[in-house]
């Protein structure tokens, strides 16, 4: 399904006017009394507590029919790309479609993403939809980061730094709910801009996705119910324009994922798990404010003539791009004129990536690192030196992850990561192991002289899992790999250890793309068990490797990180293995 890029062109829409909710925050309007008012929402997603540049780019067109790479993201620097789109909209609001934290740089993980929240407090975020990895550290931890406080939920210690405050945004979790029906957060709010004829009100919804919990570790999310999206937000609407929305905005931590050409503003062959959510919405809902896919578009979607048009957008990841989007109302009736969003690149310094310097790009905006969030990030950094700059061993070369047609593979450094697992867990027995790809945060990159240190392991493998050793049979391998290549979800070939070779054929039907599995050269035979070990998150079905949860005789070892320092540390310099485990039939 294609999704057409919406170029900014007026789109119209309906809007029902009615009593005004009391207590909502209200700012005033300047606009020429003939004129369109507009309001413009400034959107982030999946920003993952990334308080530096990520030495990642953004992969953009160049004007001339070639493409270019842009560094991009950092907090700093998100900060003045925010503040530059404040100073274009007189009318504005700052929101989030999730993961703001967790997954996050080792200066923000190790104080329990509380400078994340006090990054984004500090670029004005007003509203943000919880996102999956806002549970990694459990609800309760969650909650804290909105309340603040020091209370102990976790094994990290709060408030090592300063009394945190917690979140000046507010959370939004429509879809999510305690088993007794009590709301975790509240799951709508509003933004009201001017007074008496002038006045405009924005309604937002904000959620998660209905799979949270197999996307979770399942104690973190015991107790909690999440309900089905589409249906959530169908209820929310009619309640906010009840409360005098004049527009709706929808918050929603699901997305797409687009094939075609480098273009943060483009919805080329754009497709995902957000579109069956979007073909079920009733009247009413404007804009979508979308994540999770770490993709960046914008996109006009038609698909639902009940619906009409909806602005679909993502900011992609780490902070890299900034959505701007401009709402336009008719000053006399208050109805929706038009919409139109563009996505702009936080562009900060130029960096060294595996392919070489990735320089900074004069044709797009250079935004100057913001003082007072720079000082804040650096405060945390220089506390956890210590541990970033540690060296942990020596590496041949670069080792990155890759994906072709759609299909996430582990690459060079899943293959590094599963030997290392593999490694640490011959003691339980373990014969093969496997590692997901879309957990594999960045590439590594070592220093001239091979050197990798502690803050580059764990920017690769941030979460701390465990790594679980279990039985499984040659079939019910064959059949939990082939979950990763079935039409349910996201595909992703997960990355196999030494001496395993996975062929597939994504031109085959669902849940028979899996050709050939060798280990040792042997085909694996399916009557047969063998010892297997992956990390807890996929021991306990996450990312829908279901086959995972039969496996018997469980044996729970080293965390992950730890692992993977070890396996570096073992000799003078670790080679990076370069061979396709996961060759696919062409």
């Amino acid at each position: 399904m294609t999704l057409p890029l919406h170029r900014g062109l007026p789109l119209l829409s309906t809007s029902l006017l009615a009593a005004l909710l009391a207590g909502c925050a209200t700012t005033p309007i300047s606009q020429q009394a003939s004129a369109p008012i507009e309001v413009g929402v400034i959107a982030i997603n999946d920003f993952h507590g990334a308080l530096e540049p990520p030495s990642q780019s953004v992969e953009t067109p160049d004007g001339h029919g070639g493409e270019v790479a842009v560094p991009a993201g950092g907090g700093a620097w998100l900060a003045s790309a925010v503040d530059s789109l404040k100073a274009r909209h007189a009318n504005n609001v700052v929101v989030a479609a999730g993961d703001l934290t967790s997954a996050s740089q080792l200066a923000s993980s190790l104080y329990l993403d509380e400078p994340a929240v006090g990054v984004m407090n500090r670029v004005g975020v007003e509203f943000n939809a919880v996102g999956n990895h806002e549970f990694d550290r459990g609800w309760q931890e969650l909650r804290r980061l909105q309340n603040g406080g020091c209370e102990k939920n976790t094994r990290g210690q709060p408030c090592q730094l300063e009394a945190f405050k917690g979140a000046r945004y507010k959370y939004l979790a429509a879809s999510t709910t305690l088993a007794d029906g009590t709301p975790l957060f509240p799951g709508t709010g509003l933004k009201t801009f001017g007074t008496g004829k002038d006045r405009i009100t924005i309604g937002f919804v904000g959620l998660s996705l209905s799979s949270v919990p197999t996307l979770v570790a399942p104690d973190r999310v015991a107790g909690l119910k999440f309900a089905d999206e589409a249906e959530t937000i169908n209820r929310a609407v009619p309640q906010l324009k009840a409360a005098g929305a004049d527009a709706v905005v929808v918050l929603i931590h699901q997305g797409l994922r687009t094939n075609g050409a480098a273009d943060p503003n483009g919805c080329d062959q754009a497709v995902g798990d957000i579109q069956p959510i979007l073909a079920r919405l009733n009247p009413g809902v404007d804009v979508v404010v979308s994540g999770h896919t770490h993709w960046a578009y914008v996109c006009n979607y038609t698909e639902n003539p009940q619906a009409g048009p909806i602005l679909l957008t993502s900011a992609g990841v780490y902070g890299k791009l900034v959505t701007d989007i401009t709402l336009r109302f008719d000053p006399a009736t208050h109805r929706l004129l038009g919409k139109q969003a563009s996505n702009l690149i936080v562009q900060s310094p130029a960096y060294r990536s595996a392919k070489g310097e990735v320089p900074n790009q004069p044709a797009f905006p250079q935004f100057q690192p913001r003082a007072d969030v720079a000082a804040y990030v650096q405060r945390y950094k220089d506390a956890s030196l210590h541990l970033v700059a540690r060296p942990v061993g020596k590496l041949s070369g670069p080792a990155g992850k890759v994906e072709e047609k759609g299909v996430g593979k582990g690459g060079e450094l899943g293959n590094l990561i599963a030997d290392s697992q593999l490694a640490a867990s011959r003691k339980a027995g373990a014969e093969i192991a496997f590692l997901n790809p879309y957990g594999i945060r960045t590439s590594l990159i070592p220093a001239a002289d091979g050197t990798v240190t502690f803050g580059q392991i764990y920017a690769v493998e941030p979460f701390n899992n465990e790594i679980v050793t279990m039985s499984l049979t040659g079939a019910q391998i064959r059949t939990t790999l082939e979950q990763g290549l079935d039409d349910s979800g996201d595909k992703q070939m997960l990355a196999p250890s030494e001496g395993m070779r996975v062929a597939f054929d994504m031109r085959r039907p669902s849940g028979a793309r899996i050709t050939a599995i060798t280990l040792g050269g042997k085909p694996l035979d399916p009557a047969r068990t063998y010892r297997v070990s992956v990390v807890n998150f996929l021991a306990e079905g996450g990312d829908g490797f279901s086959g995972f949860i039969q496996g018997t005789d469980r044996v729970h070892g080293a965390i992950d990180l730890d692992a993977m320092e070890d396996w570096l540390g073992a000799v003078p310099v670790r080679q990076v293995p370069q061979e396709d485990r996961t060759p696919e039939t062409r």
